[in-house]
């Protein structure tokens, strides 16, 4: 069950989510999928959150955009975003959130960055490309080959993301504001 406070986190990141969307995307000539700020929220909640306030963050993200809620980058939202090329990276997200939660739990419990950022790269980076480039594959119907290095394009943004991810979590966490078990 969870407590008031977790509610009002949960909504608080999912609303963080949306508002990284508000940054314009920037299109790539050569893929269906934009570079969006919004891997960064998904970081955020897992290393901030945890595994499960993380995760619900995410879901509730993904269900008000499938509600049709313009929330994801460029006024995005609605089923038919989801059933598109970027949906597997956007349906990523709760699962990212809550792998990245549950990393940081186990091997980032204190406030150290270079853990931090680690359980960011595999929950936040390696998870969601997992769901996003075999999705982009079958459903844009590029070659797989074309999916993989294409979506290469994103691991510097992506990286500094996480690295962005790290240092606020663990202020966050230094400060003692948000204890990431509860």
């Amino acid at each position: 069950m969870l407590s008031t406070r977790d509610l009002v986190l949960c909504a608080l990141f999912a609303a963080l989510l949306g508002g990284l969307g508000m940054a314009p995307p920037i299109p790539l000539g050569f893929l269906p999928v934009p570079v969006t700020a919004q891997t960064l929220g998904v970081m955020l909640a897992g290393t901030i959150l945890g595994a499960k306030r993380g995760g619900i963050a995410a879901l509730l993200f993904v269900l008000l955009v499938a509600a049709g809620l313009p929330l994801l980058a460029g006024g995005r939202g609605g089923i038919g975003v989801l059933m598109g090329p970027t949906g597997g990276f956007v349906l990523s997200w709760p699962v990212a959130a809550f792998v990245t939660g549950w990393l940081a739990e186990r091997f980032a419990t204190n406030a150290n960055p270079i853990r931090l950022f680690a359980v960011s790269v595999v929950g936040g980076i390696l998870v969601v490309y997992a769901g996003g480039i075999p999705w982009l594959w079958l459903v844009a119907g590029l070659p797989v080959e074309k999916a993989v290095f294409g979506s290469l394009a994103f691991v510097p943004g992506d990286l500094i993301k996480a690295g962005i991810a790290a240092v606020a979590a663990a202020g966050v966490r230094r400060a003692g504001i948000l204890p990431i078990h509860t």
